[in-house]
């Protein structure tokens, strides 16, 4: 997988409004009833950096946000945004105008350095996405789980994602961060997770980390944002649903967990 050199840059981390809306999602048009899955035009893989978004059999439940499946939600203005953001700030190759959305059990999974996953409590998977996700945490993968919480519309929350990532891997261990650790000084410097924006989820963020061999001093395999949903900030970016400055704070997660991603 290949790796990035990185430069300091000068770059307004941008979002269009200073305006609050408290009801965001109501005024999105959150709620309905179930919708055919967003066209996906994938881009063939030319060395740039693509996000991967993971697509999977969404659970019941998991078609409340404008009817899409849950793998789908903030597709694909959330990880474009961030994309814009990540070009601007560094010297990565990216792929602004497009994300891929790729299933665990495709073979081209393994051409992308780092996956992304939307709304793990509606999380499913079958014997041969099992598989492939253990073949690309093996191979080097890093995966960013986002936007899942606990008591939603029956969603599993936690253990649903804990009984899906067992089956991955019977001796994983999910480690509780706090900002020492190095994904949050990669690249910006995050001393607080109070800085952390909160749209609509109850309480503060929960960030933990997966490690290879459960052993935080190794590569870290995945980074899960639980009780949180940190893409809605990129997704909205420009938009006036959120203050400029919480939009901010959101892009400096997403880059560092490029940025490690990319340099680990």
């Amino acid at each position: 997988m290949p790796g990035c050199r990185v430069r300091l840059a000068i770059a307004l981390l941008c979002s269009a409004s200073l305006t609050h809306v408290p009801s965001a999602h109501a005024q999105r048009g959150g709620f309905r009833g179930q919708a055919p899955p967003p066209p996906i035009h994938n881009a063939p893989y030319d060395g740039r950096f693509t996000f991967a978004r993971i697509k999977y059999e969404t659970a019941p439940g998991g078609f409340y946000y404008q009817g899409l499946p849950a793998w789908a939600h903030g597709y694909p203005k959330a990880e474009n945004n961030l994309g814009q953001i990540l070009k601007s700030l560094s010297t990565m190759r990216v792929h602004t105008e497009v994300s891929n959305v790729i299933a665990l059990d495709d073979p081209e999974l393994m051409k992308y350095p780092v996956a992304f996953m939307t709304e793990a409590g509606f999380w499913t998977m079958n014997d041969k996405e099992v598989a492939g996700l253990r073949a690309y945490f093996a191979k080097g993968g890093f995966v960013i789980f986002d936007d899942f919480r606990d008591d939603f519309r029956n969603a599993g929350g936690w253990s649903n994602f804990l009984t899906m990532m067992t089956r991955v891997l019977p001796a994983a261990r999910f480690l509780d961060l706090d900002p020492s650790f190095a994904i949050f000084h990669t690249f910006y410097q995050i001393t607080s997770f109070n800085i952390i924006p909160q749209a609509y989820d109850r309480g503060r963020p929960q960030l933990r980390g997966l490690f290879e061999n459960n052993d935080p001093t190794k590569r870290m395999l995945a980074m899960i944002n639980f009780d949180t949903d940190i893409s809605d900030f990129w997704e909205f970016s420009g938009a006036g649903f959120y203050p400029i400055a919480q939009g901010n704070e959101a892009y400096k997660l997403g880059v560092n967990y490029i940025v490690y991603s990319m340099t680990h």
